[in-house]
């Protein structure tokens, strides 16, 4: 059974870094694309960013600002957040897929989220 399970998140100050972790079992990490993807009550998740083989992928809005990496080893993967803004708070979820995407239905398996929250 695949579990991921996202840590990381809190209460950061505006200008603020998080680092989130996604940590990983049950399926065969280094194949799977890792992606993160943020949610605010009342809207569709949003993809961010996403891992596949070391190669990263991420939206335009966050290009610059949010780094992506992997540790196969430890099958983690992490996503580094900087010069965070209040707009920026949301769920955070990392999820898993057997392909390269930024869609959310291509991701088969889900964390449960960890919160983000930016103060002003």
């Amino acid at each position: 059974q695949v579990q991921l399970v996202e840590s990381g998140g809190g209460l950061v100050q505006a200008g603020g870094s998080l680092r989130l972790s996604c940590a990983a079992s049950g399926l065969a990490f280094s194949s799977y694309t890792i992606g993160w993807f943020r949610q605010t009550p009342g809207k569709d998740r949003e993809f961010v960013a996403a891992n596949t083989w070391g190669v990263e992928y991420y939206s335009d809005s966050v290009k610059g600002r949010l780094a992506i990496s992997r540790d196969n080893a430890k099958n983690t993967v992490y996503l580094q957040v900087n010069s965070l803004k209040p707009e920026h708070t949301a769920v955070y979820y990392c999820a898993a897929s057997d392909r390269t995407a930024a869609l959310a239905t291509a991701y088969a398996d889900w964390g449960q989220g960890t919160q983000v929250t930016v103060s002003s």
